[in-house]
């Protein structure tokens, strides 16, 4: 994976390390990014993160209740 750069300007009431970790979650979110290399963009340890995923709404997993469930009784 190669290394890219991007240079934006925030408003001011948005700092650059809320922009990082919400990039991170959404890339997360859609399957672009691994917990881990999420984490990394983020700044944060892959524990840290997945807690935030949690407090931002965003699921740790990437399966539905349904597919759990189904994975559980296939166990």
């Amino acid at each position: 994976m190669s290394n890219a750069s991007l240079q934006i300007t925030l408003p001011g009431t948005v700092t650059s390390d809320e922009a990082k970790l919400l990039l991170a979650i959404k890339l997360y979110e859609v399957g672009r990014l691994s917990c881990g290399q999420a984490a990394g963009l983020a700044g944060y340890s892959k524990r840290t993160f997945m807690e935030l995923l949690g407090k931002h709404s965003a699921s740790v997993f990437d399966h539905s209740a349904d597919e759990l469930q189904d994975d559980l009784s296939n166990a």
